[in-house]
This record gives C-alpha cells, sequence and structure tokens, in this order.
C-alpha cells in the first residue's frame, strides 16, 4: 500500500499579497474544487488585522459558504487573541496556525512582541483553542535561517519544538519564512527534530524556485528525514519576500504532489485535476494580483 503523506494546499498564503480583492464568492468556488479534487487540508483564512492584509478580511463569510469540514482540516491563521476570538466564532474552522519565530527580529517585526513574551500568548491560545474544538498548529518561522544575523542553529530548533510540544501543542510546521533553505539544511533540521521528538505531527513549509531538480530534491529532504506533512500552492503562487528572489515562491503543488505518487506516497489528491486547478490559481493571480 502507498504510504500517505498529509498534504496542506495553501490558497491563503497564495492570495494575500495579491494588489485587488478577490470576491468572496469566487475566492469559496475555487476551494469548494479543490475539495472536490480531494484537497482535504486547506489553509484558506486568516484573522488579522485588515489593514495588513485586506485580502483576508471576508474570511468568516468564505468560512460559511463551505461544505461542512466533515474529518476535512481548515485552518486560518492567527496572531494574536483577538484573532483567536474571531476564529472561535467562525462557522466551519478546525484549526487556527499560530506564526511563532526562532528569530527575534522577525517576531517583534511580525508580531511586535518579543519572543519570551510571546511564550504566555502560546499557552493561552492552546486553552482557547481547546476550549473551542479548535486545534493549534504552530508555524515556526525562520527555522531554517534568518537575514538579521539572529542566532540560528539546529539545536536552537530543537529545543524550541521541545518547549512547544511540551505545552501540549501537537502539530508543528518548520518554515523556511527566508526562502534559501537548500537540501541539506532542510534534512539536517527535519532530521534532528524528528529524532529528539518524533516525526509525528512535525511539517514543513518551503519555498523554491520552479525548478523541477530543485522542488524534488527538497521534497526528498523532507522525506528523508521521516516527516509526512508538506506544504504548497498551486502554481507556486506566494512570494517569498525575504528571499530576494521574486521566482522564490511556495512548493508548486502540481510538482509536488506527481512526485510524491511517482515515489509510491499517496495524499487523496486526484492528480488528473491538477493541470485544470493550476490554470484556475494563475488565472486568480492574473486577474487579481497586479
Amino acid at each position: 500500500m502507498a504510504e500517505p503523506v498529509t498534504y496542506v494546499e495553501c490558497p491563503r498564503d497564495a492570495w494575500q499579497g495579491f494588489g485587488r480583492t478577490i470576491p468572496t464568492a469566487e475566492k469559496a468556488a475555487f476551494l469548494r474544487r479543490l475539495l472536490d479534487a480531494g484537497f482535504d487540508h486547506l489553509d484558506l483564512a486568516s484573522f488579522v488585522s485588515p489593514k495588513w492584509v485586506p485580502q483576508m478580511a471576508d474570511s468568516e463569510e468564505v468560512l460559511r459558504l463551505l461544505p461542512p469540514p466533515a474529518g476535512r482540516d481548515y485552518l486560518a491563521i492567527v496572531a494574536n487573541e483577538r484573532g483567536m476570538e474571531r476564529a472561535l466564532a467562525a462557522e466551519n474552522l478546525t484549526s487556527v496556525g499560530y506564526p511563532f519565530s526562532i528569530s527575534e527580529t522577525f517576531q517583534q517585526k511580525n508580531t511586535r512582541r518579543s519572543i519570551e513574551d510571546s511564550w504566555p500568548l502560546v499557552e493561552r491560545m492552546l486553552e482557547l483553542a481547546r476550549g473551542g474544538g479548535l486545534e493549534l498548529v504552530v508555524y515556526v518561522s525562520m527555522g531554517f535561517g534568518n537575514p538579521y544575523g539572529d542566532p540560528w542553529s539546529a539545536e536552537m530548533v530543537v529545543d524550541f519544538v521541545g518547549r512547544l510540544r511540551a505545552l501540549g501543542v501537537r502539530r508543528i510546521a518548520i518554515a523556511d519564512t527566508y526562502g534559501v533553505a537548500g537540501p541539506e539544511r532542510i534534512h539536517e533540521v527535519l532530521a534532528a527534530v524528528a529524532a529528539a521528538h518524533g516525526a509525528a505531527g512535525l511539517g514543513a513549509h518551503l519555498h523554491s524556485r520552479p525548478d523541477p531538480d530543485e522542488v524534488r530534491a527538497k521534497v526528498d529532504a523532507v522525506l528523508e528525514a521521516g516527516v509526512r506533512w508538506l506544504e504548497g500552492a498551486l502554481g507556486g503562487i506566494g512570494g517569498c519576500p525575504f528571499a530576494g528572489d521574486e521566482l522564490v515562491g511556495n512548493l508548486p503543488t502540481e510538482a509536488v504532489l506527481l512526485y510524491l505518487a511517482e515515489r509510491g506516497f499517496t495524499t487523496g489528491v486526484d492528480t488528473g485535476a491538477l493541470d485544470r486547478l493550476s490554470r484556475e490559481a494563475n488565472r486568480l493571480r492574473t486577474r487579481y494580483a497586479g
């Protein structure tokens, strides 16, 4: 039997930087087509200030227009307790994701909190999520290095994940927010974390240039570390502004899923629908990104 891999499609990540707002009904229709194709794990919304991410201001309405999860995972990003309150009141949501940076500089830039001040917030958000029937997912931002000269090592990531595990966080994804981690570093970090804390509930959110060899090498690095949770976006849409290279975006879902199938893994997604969905994703970018 083919070994399963959890694959998270990230339209929220793809859309949030678009200059023009995608109509709510159009977002929901695209998301329903993803669900019909077997995408059971979607990062589709965020509850942050519309001032900072206007594209996501209609997240509650988008969720209302979707079918009940029925075993699928609908995730929204939150950055503080106010965002968590909105998430708890939203229909159909199953998970909330909190970006928690191992880089002090980026944590301050992204959340206006220090790392030290963020630990009590994580505890509180975990308590609120559990009370509201949601799962808290923590994304370890700048998990493979940072551009600021802040301290970083694989051992720091291991310790960071260990502290999250001790709090009771079950799902943790290491994110290449900087967008420049090569396969060797990806494997080094994920293998060290998996050896210390187990690979269950451990994921990787990576970026890549649209080069088939680079994409495959990064997927190989994740799989060989024992990790079975990957994330990306159709068409590789979703830039990485920290990489200094406009070609660096999310892992292109269509390439990743076809390669996983080639290697004997299964995600539950209809690979025959990937070409059509990738074209639809790119049409949205053409229409609304400018």
